[in-house]
This record gives C-alpha cells, sequence and structure tokens, in this order.
C-alpha cells in the first residue's frame, strides 16, 4: 500500500501525493493507514518547511472506495468499536488521516483538480490551504450514502464558513465547483495549475523562520475560535519562545544585510 501514497522530499518541500489515479485516488482503509502513516513520516524531519498534498491524475480525491461499504456492513460492530476506541477529544483511526497533517509544525497545501467528495474534501480541509483548479468539483458527499461526515469536519468548517451554509452542504450533499468554494472561504484561491501554484507557495516558506512556521500555525489553529483572552495569552506565550532566539536574530541580519536567511532547523 505504500505505493499508494508516494512522498518526495526536496530542499525542505514534502511532496505527498494519492497514487490510485484508475480510482480516482478513492480513499480505502489501508489508505487511510497509509496517509496517518505518511504525516507522521513527516514529523520527524527537522528540516521540513512546507508539505504539498495532491492526487495523481485527473482527480484529487473521489472520496470512500465504495467497496468499503461492503466492509462496514460485513464488519459493522467492529467498524464503530474502532470509531469509539479513541480517547475522548483525540481522533479515531478514520480521522486522523485528516487531522494529522493539521498536527504537522509546517504549512499545508492542497493542490485540488477532477473532483474532492467525501473523505477526498475533508482531506482537503485538513490542510492548512487549498489552491483548485476552476473546474474543480467539490462535495460534502456522506449524506447520499447515509452517513455524515466524521473526518474532522467538526474542526475544519466552523473556521472557514457560516452554520447554516455548512448544515445546507452536509445535508444536500450537493455538488458545488471551485468557484462557488472559493466565494463561501473552502478555498484559499483558484489556480490553472494548482499543483504548481502549490509548489511556489510552499517554496516562499523556505525564506520564513521554522519557528514562525511553527508558531504561527499554532496561533491561528488554537485561538482562532478560542476566547479573547486566551489568544491574547497564547500571542504572548509563542512571541517570548520565539524572541530573540537564533532564528530570530537571524532572520534581523539577513533583512539587514540584503541576504538570503539561514535557519537553524528546529526539533
Amino acid at each position: 500500500m505504500a505505493d499508494q501514497v508516494l512522498i518526495s522530499i526536496e530542499e525542505g518541500i514534502a511532496e505527498v501525493r494519492l497514487n490510485r489515479p484508475e480510482k480516482r485516488n478513492a480513499l480505502t482503509l489501508a489508505l487511510f493507514d497509509a496517509l496517518t502513516a505518511a504525516a507522521e513520516s513527516l514529523k520527524a524531519r527537522r528540516d521540513l518547511r512546507a508539505v504539498v498534498l495532491s492526487g495523481e491524475g485527473a482527480a484529487f480525491c473521489a472520496g470512500i472506495d465504495t467497496s468499503e461499504f461492503t466492509r462496514m456492513a460485513t464488519e459493522a460492530e467492529a467498524t464503530r468499536a474502532e470509531m469509539r476506541a479513541a480517547a475522548p477529544g483525540q481522533p479515531n483511526r478514520f480521522q486522523r488521516p485528516v487531522t494529522a497533517w493539521a498536527d504537522l509544525d509546517v504549512p499545508v497545501i492542497a493542490a485540488l483538480q477532477g473532483v474532492a467528495f467525501g473523505a477526498g474534501f475533508q482531506l482537503a480541509l485538513g490542510a492548512d490551504f487549498r489552491i483548485a483548479a476552476p473546474g474543480t468539483q467539490m462535495s460534502v458527499m456522506e449524506a447520499r450514502w447515509g452517513l455524515i461526515p466524521d473526518m474532522g469536519i467538526t474542526q475544519s468548517l466552523p473556521r472557514l464558513m457560516r452554520a447554516d451554509l455548512a448544515k445546507e452542504l452536509i445535508l444536500t450533499a450537493r455538488i458545488f465547483d471551485a468557484a462557488e468554494a472559493l466565494s463561501l472561504g473552502l478555498v484559499t484561491r483558484l489556480s490553472d495549475d494548482p499543483l504548481k501554484a502549490a509548489r511556489e507557495m510552499a517554496a516562499q516558506f523556505r525564506s520564513i523562520s521554522p519557528d514562525v512556521l511553527r508558531a504561527g500555525k499554532r496561533l491561528v489553529e488554537e485561538a482562532w475560535t478560542a476566547p479573547r483572552g486566551q489568544g491574547l495569552t497564547l500571542e504572548a506565550e509563542y512571541q517570548a519562545q520565539i524572541i530573540a532566539g537564533p532564528n530570530q536574530i537571524e532572520a534581523v541580519m539577513a533583512g539587514l544585510q540584503k541576504r538570503s536567511p539561514r535557519f537553524r532547523d528546529i526539533g
């Protein structure tokens, strides 16, 4: 199954690609686990600056492989038990392929083309940024299969859109295009070549202190919907951790000397 998730790393930028183009990169349980393993393997990379997440072929991800419905039906009790197995507040096996990207300390950029349906759309929402081709179709499709979305969507949609619009997408399972997704705040921008645009965006992060990449991402993840006082406390704490550190000093020196910064990797 490892060859169904391809990973390459060059100059601090990791590219993670779903590799089932003949199935429009539909997700099986084994592929769920492979995605989680890919994200976990990147956590150990101290030199990492960004991740580009994409799908091989014409589609980003068509969602759950329909063969999984048979397994769910024949192994219903085991599936239910696994859904409930995680400790309170922790992701289960089916949620980790999405939440694992938010847990990385570097920006994750999803390049979307073709379709991003159901589980595939939720996977895209797990990224920090989504760049979509204009013709991309998207859907929170689980209702079509008699299910609700359960791969971290309670953590992603409230940060991006109004509750009534989220309910509409969840309850109707309707398909919408990239232009509407942009207007709803569900994608960051449109591009005729989303993979190229994602790579260009990732390259920009090479010139940013890794301390800032980590703290800036955490600041938004932890404080975006937090009470005012909690957010102010987080700002102060993260800034205190960074200020006058080696990478902050290097950023200042590089700016004053008009040269490219040489940042230290962080553990």
